[in-house]
C-alpha cells in the first residue's frame, strides 16, 4: 500500500505534500541573493514595487512548473544550456555590480537617492518587468535551486507532485509579498544617503561575489 495514499482525500492546502513544497521553496528562496536584493531595493525606492513582486513570483512559478512537470525527470539542464546561463548570469551580475559600485562611490546623484519631496528618476513598467525577469532567470542558481531541486524533490510524492508544486509556488508568492512589504515599510522611514550608499556597496559585493562563484563552478 502506498504510504501517501491517505493524503489523496485531503484538501490541497493541508496535504503534507503541499506543506513540504512550501517549506522547501521558502528554505531555498530566503537567502539574500540577487533577486531578493533587487526586490529590497525596489521596495526602498517605492518604484513599481508590487509589479516587481508579481513578476518575480510569476517567474519563480514558471521555474517550479518546469521542474515539477519534467525538468528533473530529464536529468536537469543540459551542459550547453547550463554554460550559456552561467555566461549570461556572470555578465549581468558583473554589470549590475559595477553600477551599484558607481552609486556607492559617487553618492546621491549616481544612486538616484534624492531628498524628500524631490522626484526620483522615472522607471517605466516595462523596465521594471524586464529587470525583475533578468534577476529571476539570468541567475543559474535560480534554475538549479528552483527548477531542478524542487522538481527532483517532487518525484518523491508520486501522484501528489502537483500539490507539492502548488505548495512550492505558494511559498514563493508568500515570500515575495512579505519581502516587498517589509522593504516598502522601511522605505517610508529611511531617507539617509549614508544608508543608501552602504546598501549599494553591499549589493556590489554580493553581485560580484555571486559572479565569481559562478565562474569558479565551471572549473
Amino acid at each position: 500500500m502506498n504510504p501517501l495514499a491517505w493524503t489523496a482525500g485531503l484538501p490541497g492546502f493541508v496535504a503534507p505534500s503541499f506543506t513540504a513544497g512550501m517549506v522547501m521553496s521558502l528554505s531555498l528562496i530566503m537567502a539574500i541573493g540577487p533577486q531578493n536584493a533587487h526586490v529590497i531595493r525596489t521596495g526602498l525606492q517605492r518604484r513599481h514595487l508590487w509589479l516587481t513582486v508579481l513578476t518575480c513570483a510569476l517567474a519563480d512559478i514558471v521555474l517550479i512548473a518546469l521542474g515539477v512537470a519534467g525538468l528533473a525527470q530529464l536529468g536537469g539542464l543540459s551542459d550547453k544550456l547550463h554554460g550559456a546561463l552561467i555566461g549570461a548570469g556572470v555578465l549581468f551580475l558583473a554589470v549590475y555590480g559595477w553600477r551599484a559600485a558607481q552609486r556607492f562611490w559617487h553618492g546621491p546623484a549616481a544612486a538616484g537617492v534624492v531628498a524628500v519631496g524631490t522626484a526620483a528618476p522615472p522607471t517605466s513598467r516595462r523596465q521594471a518587468v524586464l529587470a525583475a525577469l533578468a534577476f529571476s532567470w539570468l541567475n543559474p542558481h535560480a534554475w538549479l535551486d528552483t527548477a531542478v531541486l524542487i522538481g527532483t524533490a517532487s518525484l518523491a510524492w508520486g501522484a501528489q507532485q502537483p500539490v507539492f508544486g502548488l505548495g512550492a509556488a505558494t511559498g514563493s508568492v508568500l515570500w515575495f509579498v512579505l519581502l516587498g512589504g517589509a522593504a516598502f515599510w522601511l522605505g517610508r522611514r529611511l531617507n539617509s544617503l549614508r544608508v543608501w550608499r552602504a546598501l549599494d556597496g553591499l549589493v556590489a559585493l554580493m553581485m560580484w561575489g555571486t559572479a565569481a562563484a559562478l565562474v569558479a563552478s565551471l572549473f
